[in-house]
């Protein structure tokens, strides 16, 4: 793994690991139990994650963007909460109390760390919860979702397959680790035994140049994961050509046509892929080989995953992917996103379920009118929703970023959409507002706290 600071191979993971599985178990974890892992991005937060690994102890990440009600929250009930470095003599849970107090011996002093026999389990249950990872919230609170050692397994194989698999792979991450997204990566490229680079946050000249570094050199990347916004941010910035990069893994939403023709005219091979935290990340992903495809679609399902969509075009899922409890009893979970497969089977994600509007008695999918909007030079980015209207039950809304130094009134905005668009899907109001939009961590609109 590396950072932009420093990086650790995987022997040294091994011997941290090791040794934070200890101290955990010395803090009073225990196989089964839950370890609330409260630490930003970098070499820390992966000691702390395989040290929970090791010892069997479900792993969950905290966002430490949250407010602290938020954090408490997710961290209520864990055995332990690692807040410090492990090993570090000062580690304490100041965000939580542990749920057990730490055992003292007779004379009131902490028992010695284990010098022998780590409680670590080298072979796991693949029905086993590894890791509970929180949805990023975009229609309502973030709910726990427990997922298992098989799902990470499946995940990583079955994205192996989408993507090919290098050995000299170097999979960049700048989404955030508490995200299913992120933490797939970190989790993938110990499996795959490949490196991953970790940025702590998205920071446009940081990722510029790990995506302009020769290939092989420190802080390079071949691969990295990155949503529609930070596609974009890229772009603006000068990215073109990426020298040692094979695929830029583009999802967390829809992304919209325009922006993925301007990436490939910048020579950025572009692969869409569409996931959800319940399925273990990527559901259906586009090999790098049809990156080039005239019309971008999300892709083929991966190979141990099967994709449907139901009759009014909801998007299900099965397969080893799964999150425990997430399906319905015909093996099927129904994400409430909306979409359809193409006649080559590849999806195309349309929206959400929840965020349809209907207006006059047409159903409008509000992702669908932001990609056209956002195919406007002027416009940085768009969010479209439905605003209580007398004649038309719920008037299509939309609201507009424009790029700094330009300015596009409304009519133009709507002849824009006019042109492509059915007419009751025209927006009947552009409302210009000062960005950026709200979103999630992982880059998807926060729909429910526009205004």
């Amino acid at each position: 793994m590396d950072t932009p600071r420093g990086g650790c191979s995987y022997a040294q993971l091994r011997d941290r690991a090791r040794a934070g599985a200890a101290e955990l178990a010395a803090r009073g974890a225990t196989p089964g139990e839950r370890v609330a892992i409260a630490l930003p991005a970098g070499p820390e937060l992966a000691y702390a994650l395989h040290a929970c690994l090791l010892l069997g102890a479900v792993a969950v990440p905290v966002d430490l963007r949250l407010g602290e009600r938020e954090r408490r929250a997710i961290a209520d009930g864990a055995a332990v909460v690692v807040d410090e470095p492990l090993h570090a003599d000062t580690a304490r849970g100041l965000l939580a109390k542990p749920k057990r107090s730490l055992p003292t011996d007779p004379e009131g002093s902490p028992p010695a760390r284990p010098r022998g026999g780590l409680p670590v389990k080298p072979v796991h249950d693949l029905d086993a919860v590894a890791a509970v990872i929180h949805t990023s919230g975009t229609t309502s609170a973030p709910k726990p979702v427990e997922l298992t050692f098989g799902n990470f397994l499946w995940s990583a194989l079955g994205s192996a397959v989408a993507l090919g698999l290098d050995p000299q792979e170097r999979w960049l991450c700048n989404l955030p680790l508490s995200h299913v997204g992120g933490l797939s990566i970190l989790l993938r490229s110990a499996i795959y035994g490949t490196t991953a680079v970790i940025h702590e946050r998205f920071d446009t000249e940081l990722t510029l140049a790990a995506l302009a570094a020769p290939a092989g050199s420190r802080g390079s990347a071949t691969l990295v994961s990155l949503v529609a916004t930070t596609l974009a941010r890229l772009l603006d910035a000068g990215l073109e050509r990426p020298p040692a990069l094979r695929c830029a893994l583009t999802g967390g939403g829809p992304v919209p046509s325009a922006l993925v023709a301007r990436a490939r005219a910048a020579g950025i091979p572009v692969s869409l892929t569409y996931g959800l935290t319940e399925a273990c990340s990527q559901v259906t992903t586009l090999p790098p080989s049809a990156a080039q495809d005239v019309t971008p679609t999300a892709g083929p399902p991966l190979f141990c995953t099967r994709v449907r969509v139901a009759p009014e075009g909801e998007i299900e899922v099965a397969g080893p992917t799964l999150a425990r409890g997430v399906a319905g009893p015909d093996g099927w979970l129904r994400t409430g996103d909306l979409g359809r497969l193409n006649g080559e089977g590849s999806l195309e994600v349309t929206g959400r379920k929840s965020d349809t509007i209907v207006s006059g008695g047409e159903n409008v999918a509000p992702a669908e009118v932001e990609a056209v909007l956002e195919e406007h030079p002027e416009v940085l980015e768009a969010a479209v929703v439905g605003r209580a209207d007398e004649r038309w039950g719920e008037a299509v809304t939309a609201l507009v970023v424009t790029r700094a130094g330009t300015a596009v009134d409304e009519r133009e905005l709507r002849e824009h959409c006019a042109g492509r668009l059915a007419p009751y899907k025209v927006p009947k109001r552009v409302v210009t507002i000062a960005g950026p939009l709200p979103r999630t961590g992982s880059g998807k609109l926060l729909r429910r706290e526009l205004t």
